[in-house]
C-alpha cells in the first residue's frame, strides 16, 4: 500500500484521488469544484493536438489553467509524432503540472483516425510519439491507456515497461479493451500485475468502474496501485472526493452534505458555467451533471419534473426549479450518501 509517491517533482500523500480527463465535463469550473472537494490531481479536457497547433481557439481554451486547481495535468492526443511534438510544446507554455497522453479514447472518431486508443493498434508509433514528446518538454510526460485493443491483445503488462523506457514518470490504466468501449466491468487484475512487475517503478494509477468510497479503498488495498483515478461517478457529484478521502482515512464519511449543500453545489457549477460562456451554452453544459447527479434519484413522480428541468433555457428558471426539488427532497427522508 502507497503512502506517498511522487510524480516528477509533484508530492502526493496518503492515497491520492485523481479526477479523469473528460470531454465536455472537466472544463475549468468542474475542475475547481472538485479539487475544492478533495481530488488530489484534476485534468483537462483532452485536446486534439493539430488543433493545438492550428490555434483553434475553442481548444486553446481549454489549456487554460488556474492556480487554485493544482497539481493539474493537460491531456492531449493525436495521430503523428511531428503533431504531437509540437503540439506538447505549446501546451507547455501553458504550464501545467504535467502533461498526459491520450493512448485510450476508445471513440470511434478518435481512434478509427489512429489516435488515442487506435495507437494500441500499432505499438512502434505510440511508442515513438511517447519518447519525443518525452524529449520535446521539460515537465513530466505521463500516458493514459487501456489493458488492448481487444480480448485477444491484452498487452498492458510489456506496453508498461516499455513506456517506462520510454521516460514517462507515471502510467494511468483504464481497465478495459478499445473493445469493450465502456461496456462489460473493468479488470484491475492486469492493473494489479503491472503494479507487482518488479521492473516497473513510475507510479500506476488505476481507472475504471470505481464509483463508491469502498470500492476506492479496496482497490488500494487489492491492487496496490499509487493513485486511483474516477471519471463517470463524479458526474453530478464532485463532493464524492470528499466521501472518498474521508472514508480512505477513517474508514467511515466524517463530511456531511445535505440536500441544501449539494444543490447550492450544483447552482454554483451552474453559475460557474454561464459565467464562463453564457447563459444558455452555461445551462446546456451544466445539464450532462444535472442528469446523471444521483441526488435526483428515488424521488416520486419525478419524470415530468426532470424533463423540465432539462429543457429549461434561462438561469432564473433552472434555479426555481433547484429550489423546488430542494424543498421535495426536504420533506422526504434524507437520500443516501454515496
Amino acid at each position: 500500500m502507497s503512502f506517498y509517491m511522487k510524480i516528477g517533482n509533484i508530492e502526493f500523500q496518503g492515497q491520492p484521488v485523481f479526477l479523469a480527463p473528460m470531454e465536455d465535463v472537466t472544463d475549468i469550473g468542474f475542475r475547481m469544484l472538485c479539487k475544492r472537494y478533495g481530488a488530489a490531481m484534476v485534468y483537462t479536457e483532452f485536446v486534439n493536438a493539430d488543433a493545438v497547433i492550428r490555434n483553434v481557439n475553442s481548444t486553446l481554451k481549454k489549456i487554460i489553467i488556474n492556480e487554485d486547481e493544482r497539481p493539474v495535468g493537460i491531456q492531449i492526443y493525436g495521430r503523428t509524432v511531428e503533431s504531437m511534438v509540437e503540439a506538447a510544446k505549446v501546451v507547455a507554455e501553458s504550464k501545467p503540472d504535467l502533461i498526459d497522453i491520450n493512448f485510450g479514447c476508445p471513440v470511434k472518431k478518435v481512434a478509427s483516425k489512429g489516435a488515442g486508443a487506435g495507437l494500441l493498434q500499432n505499438i512502434p508509433l505510440l511508442l515513438e510519439i511517447t519518447r519525443e514528446v518525452v524529449k520535446a518538454v521539460d515537465i513530466p510526460v505521463t500516458v493514459k491507456t487501456r489493458l488492448g485493443w481487444d480480448n485477444e491483445h491484452k498487452i498492458i503488462v510489456d506496453l508498461a515497461e516499455q513506456l517506462q523506457d520510454c521516460g514517462i514518470q507515471a502510467l494511468t490504466i483504464h481497465g478495459r479493451t478499445r473493445s469493450q468501449m465502456y461496456t462489460g466491468d473493468a479488470d484491475w487484475t492486469l492493473i494489479g500485475k503491472v503494479k507487482e512487475n518488479p521492473r516497473m517503478n513510475i507510479p500506476i494509477i488505476g481507472n475504471g468502474d470505481v464509483t463508491t468510497p469502498q470500492q476506492c479503498k479496496d482497490m488500494f488495498d487489492r491492487y496496490g496501485v499509487d493513485a486511483v483515478m474516477i471519471g463517470r461517478a463524479t458526474f453530478g457529484q464532485p463532493w464524492i472526493f470528499s466521501h472518498i478521502n474521508d472514508y480512505l482515512k477513517y474508514g467511515s464519511t466524517k463530511t456531511e452534505f445535505s440536500v441544501h449543500d449539494k444543490i447550492e453545489i450544483l447552482k454554483e457549477l451552474l453559475m460557474i458555467n454561464i459565467n464562463r460562456i453564457d447563459e444558455l451554452r452555461g445551462i446546456l453544459h451544466t445539464r450532462r451533471h444535472l442528469a446523471a447527479t444521483p441526488l435526483f434519484k428515488g424521488i416520486p413522480n419525478f419524470r415530468e419534473t426532470k424533463i423540465t428541468m432539462l429543457r429549461s433555457e434561462t438561469h432564473q428558471d433552472l434555479v426555481s426549479i433547484l429550489d423546488r426539488i430542494n424543498g421535495i427532497l426536504n420533506q422526504e427522508k434524507p437520500l443516501e450518501d454515496i
